[in-house]
């Protein structure tokens, strides 16, 4: 395996989360769908809490407890956008392509991947930083199995916006869940 710096996973983690972001975007609008809207707005938001850790890496204990309790903001706002968006979607429910919805949810698996197996070994370094980017990829790489779950459920069994809407109100939940996490780690950080 590979061994790479800190600086350089989180600007590999950066160029994937912004580069997949657009292409999921555009596939989510096109085909209306909620979990897909939900994670492409994940995959900015990861690409944020990459940039900020990247510009973090110098500063001291404090300042960076400070950027961690700005990350977990960062992570709730693809919460907020994803109910924004379940919400619009029930006043016109249409199921999305399961087609689409499935492939592009194991594209953006792939990339998760990548990016979480880049942060794995970081994750204990950093503080409460880069456990927020750790974690952003590895709870999208579980976000990731729902959206081919609902794929797979909406072309076989259940043609219905619900699958979607599930797995999208999963992956706000999920990130809800992680930005508390990093919330306490960066309260504890800061007043250590």
């Amino acid at each position: 395996m590979i061994k790479i710096s800190l600086r350089q996973a989180a600007l590999v983690a950066l160029i994937l989360n912004f580069g997949f972001f657009f292409f999921e975007f555009a596939v989510a609008r096109a085909i209306g769908s909620v979990s897909l809207f939900a994670d492409s707005v994940d995959f900015l938001e990861d690409g944020a809490v990459n940039f900020l850790l990247l510009a973090a890496l110098g500063w001291g204990p404090k300042a960076r407890a400070k950027a961690g309790m700005a990350m977990a903001a960062l992570i709730l706002i693809p919460s907020l956008a994803t109910f924004w968006q379940a919400v619009s979607k029930i006043w016109h429910p249409q199921a999305p392509d399961p087609a689409w919805l499935s492939l592009t949810g194991l594209a953006a698996m792939t990339v998760n991947g990548c990016a979480a197996l880049i942060l794995a070994s970081h994750r204990h370094a950093g503080g409460s930083i880069t456990r927020a980017a750790f974690l952003s990829a590895r709870n999208d790489v579980l976000a990731n199995a729902a959206i081919i779950l609902a794929g797979c459920v909406s072309a076989s069994l259940w043609r219905s916006l619900w699958p979607d809407l599930i797995a999208g109100l999963g992956i706000a939940a999920m990130n809800l869940d992680a930005a508390w996490e990093v919330w306490q780690a960066a309260r504890e950080e800061h007043s250590a």
